[in-house]
C-alpha cells in the first residue's frame, strides 16, 4: 500500500483505467491511497490494486510525498475467510494463497506487465 500527499497544483499521477491512462487531478488537503496487490488478494478481488505511474510535467514542478508499506517477507497472503463466506454464493476463492517474499520475487520478473499475470503466476508457486 502507498499513502501519499499529492501536490495541489500540478498533476502528474496517472491511473490505468479500462485501457487508457487517466490523469488524477491534484486535490488540495487530500491524501492519495494506492492499494497494493496484497490488499486485492486479501479481499479476494473486492478491492482492486491500482496500476499507476507518475509522469514528468513541463508546466511546473510538483511534489508528491509517498510512504510505501510492505508486509514482512514471511507473511502469508490469502483471501480473508470472512469475505469468502460472505461471497460464497457469488464466487469461490479467486486469489491464491502465497508468501509475500515469493510474490516479490515473481513481481521483480513481471514488474512492468499487467497485474493479472502476477496473480496467475502465484497459483503455480508452491509456497507451502
Amino acid at each position: 500500500m502507498q499513502v501519499g500527499l499529492q501536490d495541489d497544483k500540478i498533476s502528474g499521477l496517472q491511473l490505468l483505467k479500462d485501457g487508457p491512462w487517466v490523469d488524477v487531478p491534484p486535490m488540495g488537503h487530500s491524501i492519495v491511497v494506492n492499494l497494493g496487490d496484497q490488499i486485492e488478494g486479501i479481499t479476494n478481488g473486492r478491492y482492486k490494486s491500482v496500476e499507476h505511474r507518475v509522469i514528468a510535467r513541463t508546466d511546473g514542478t510538483r511534489m508528491f510525498v509517498a510512504a510505501n508499506y510492505n508486509l514482512a517477507s514471511d507473511a502469508v497472503i490469502y483471501p480473508a475467510p470472512a469475505l469468502l463466506e460472505k461471497d460464497a454464493e457469488e464466487a469461490d476463492q479467486v486469489y491464491p494463497k502465497f508468501v509475500f517474499e515469493d510474490y516479490m520475487r515473481r513481481y521483480a520478473t513481471l514488474k512492468f506487465q499487467r497485474k493479472e499475470p502476477r496473480f496467475q503466476a502465484m497459483k503455480t508457486v508452491n509456497s507451502f
